[in-house]
């Protein structure tokens, strides 16, 4: 969960309800959520080099700038193989989403809380958009509690589309309930938010953790993977009674599972 207070953002020491501590939300929300609905992997430089150029008043800056934009996009595809990957939107299983969160379980944070999760959001346009929404800057997003960034960054390598990018975890999930994507079932692959005080009984505004569903156990309890636990990835156990709601993507076998049952 990321805690804001008008221009600081303060970092749990983790978001596990055994070690974090009570911290007071006195969060400043402006502006637009920064959540794309019909494409959350955006991030076109187009419209500000044109906005650019139309206020010169130059046809000859307007080509300038498409030429700039055309060279910035040949630039990011050279450098592809080194940089975190963004998935243009497609059809994506909830397996195949698992399985990338999967594969990210027991990586640690580095120095000063720093994590590739962090590495790529503050390079989205998205965290332009959401540092300006709640009055921060782009840079205090480096160290801070990373669970929500973790659970974006799986929804932007597997391309899947209604999954939501933000570093805030009350946001997504205001987000997810605005956009008809939640709901009270543990499916595979949503989107779970925690209450570690009220639980279940809690509302969006008390949420304070999210992780992503591997599977209902039967059991009242649920199999998730997580970020941000004890400074790492990991895969737990939880019980149901600590969830608030569950947010979901996009998925093909969600849409198939609607298709059958509509």
């Amino acid at each position: 969960m990321l805690v804001r207070n008008v221009r600081t953002i303060v970092k749990p020491a983790s978001d596990d309800p055994a070690t974090a501590v009570g911290v007071a939300l006195s969060a400043v929300m402006i502006g637009a959520l920064g959540l794309a609905v019909i494409n959350p992997f955006g991030n076109d430089a187009t419209a500000e080099t044109r906005a650019d150029a139309h206020a010169a008043g130059s046809a000859q800056a307007l080509k300038a700038a498409r030429k700039a934009t055309a060279a910035k996009k040949a630039e990011n595809t050279g450098r592809g193989e080194r940089a975190e990957k963004v998935t243009a939107a497609h059809a994506v299983s909830s397996a195949q989403a698992i399985q990338v969160a999967m594969k990210q379980v027991g990586i640690t944070e580095g120095p000063k809380g720093q994590t590739k999760f962090h590495d790529w959001y503050v390079k989205t346009n998205e965290a332009k958009l959401t540092a300006r929404r709640d009055g921060g800057d782009i840079a205090e997003y480096n160290g801070a509690a990373w669970c929500n960034m973790f659970v974006s960054w799986v929804g932007a390598q597997t391309g899947v589309k209604g999954m939501g990018w933000d570093a805030y975890t009350v946001r997504h999930a205001a987000w997810l309930q605005k956009s008809k994507r939640w709901g009270q079932v543990a499916k595979p692959g949503a989107l779970v938010f925690f209450d570690w005080q009220n639980g279940s009984a809690g509302g969006i505004q008390g949420i304070d953790h999210v992780g992503m569903v591997v599977k209902d156990n039967g059991d009242g309890t649920i199999s998730t993977v997580e970020g941000n636990i004890s400074s790492s990835v990991v895969a737990k156990v939880r019980p149901k009674s600590s969830v608030v709601g569950y947010g979901y993507p996009d998925y093909a076998d969600y849409k198939r599972e609607a298709g059958k049952n509509g």
